[in-house]
């Protein structure tokens, strides 16, 4: 019967092994896998390896490491198991795989670099471990949504549910500007709200449900109009703005602090029963003037109280919007730049459309002059429309 020895000896036989101060030497060619427990690696590692327990190895590898091509150092603490997970790896088809000899603890007795990681405690593990299982997201992308500031412009039908995924997602800093109070008319769409917070300001109550649902979220409140005023200190700081906005005036303003201060705003509105959102992306993408360079006449743009709106269709709309804001936060897949996403919830039908820069734009056109944070009330509506 073979030994533990003999399988180590057996696996040794059919790998390559390499000094830690070999690989030191050459760290930027190599991508080191660090296939320690959890507990091991939260004591110290090697500064941008990529962790993964040699429990999980055989199925998470090839999500976290897809090129099998590329050069790869394993180590673990002594040398044992990443004399393992590297015969796994030949296994699998990486054909570019050493194991480190003596693992971590030979590194630091070398007086190679390593740090003490910063990672998510057992509870965040606990609470998004459907995200770390997405090799797209993992420990250190959720760590970058909790490092994340998204603000939103108002605790209506779209910032409800856009706010509830993403505080649920575990965006660290939500910002949420209304100065609105809780109607009863607003429950049929503002998830946010219940019957026991009517006639409480919206923010308030906005905090109350994110910080019972996730105590990872710090939700910022602004109970004020957004104006010219106060546009480029509310935004500034935040990495994404959230427009859940109903009104013309509003829009123009935001799209034009956003080009000032380079923030990505996810646009969405809704109107009966239907829906669209785009991305607007500061100097890569169209911008709102782009896109629709003069308001119409507010008899061609009524509002939700007017008109009406199917409750359901902003907590679909408002779902796109949380993740297109969450692809942003972490540069996943294409994002809505430059496309017009509309949804019909009547024949449950979705088109995209191609919407393009303007060069001749006075915001974000090739010979656009400095931008004027300025107020827009004369253009259209008077008065704010509530969604």
């Amino acid at each position: 019967m073979s030994t533990p020895r003999d399988l180590l000896n057996a696996a040794k036989a059919e790998i390559k092994e390499i000094d830690p101060n070999d690989v030191a030497a050459r760290l930027d060619q190599f991508t080191l896998l660090d296939v320690r427990e959890p507990e091991e690696y939260e004591q110290g590692a090697v500064p941008g390896a990529v962790h993964l327990p040699r429990g999980n190895l055989e199925f998470s590898v090839e999500g976290r490491l897809p090129d099998k091509k590329a050069p790869i150092a394993v180590y673990c603490a002594g040398g044992v198991r990443s004399a393992f997970a590297t015969k796994t790896l030949q296994d699998l088809g990486y054909t570019n795989v050493v194991s480190i000899i003596g693992g971590f603890n030979k590194w630091k007795d070398e007086g190679l670099t390593w740090t003490t990681p910063r990672v998510l405690s057992a509870d965040q593990r606990n609470r998004y471990q459907r995200h770390l299982l997405l090799p797209e997201v993992g420990e250190k992308g959720q760590m970058r949504l909790l490092d994340s500031k998204v603000l939103l412009l108002g605790a209506g039908g779209l910032g409800s549910p856009a706010a509830l995924y993403l505080a649920a997602a575990g965006v660290g800093t939500i910002g949420i500007i209304d100065m609105d109070v809780v109607d009863s008319s607003n429950l049929q769409r503002q998830i946010l709200h219940n019957v026991d917070r009517i006639g409480m300001r919206k923010v308030d109550s906005a905090k109350m449900t994110l910080t019972a649902m996730n105590p990872d979220v710090k939700v910022l409140t602004y109970d004020t109009r957004l104006g010219a005023n106060n546009v480029l200190d509310i935004i500034d700081g935040y990495d994404v703005i959230v427009d859940g906005t109903d009104n013309f005036p509003t829009r123009y303003l935001v799209n034009d602090a956003a080009l000032v201060k380079n923030i990505p705003v996810v646009h969405g509105s809704i109107f009966r029963f239907e829906g669209q959102v785009t991305v607007f992306s500061p100097y890569v993408g169209p911008c709102y003037r782009c896109m629709i360079p003069e308001p119409p006449p507010p008899e061609l743009a009524p509002s939700c109280a007017e008109a009406g709106v199917l409750g359901v269709l902003p907590g679909i709309v408002g779902s796109i919007q949380a993740i297109e804001t969450i692809k942003l936060l972490l540069e996943l897949g294409d994002p809505l730049v430059g496309r017009l996403l509309t949804y019909d919830s009547m024949d449950e039908s979705f088109r995209t459309f191609k919407v393009r820069r303007d060069p001749a734009c006075p915001a974000c056109g090739e010979n656009a002059g400095p931008i004027v944070i300025a107020e827009y009330d004369d253009l259209c509506m008077p008065h704010p429309v509530k969604v």
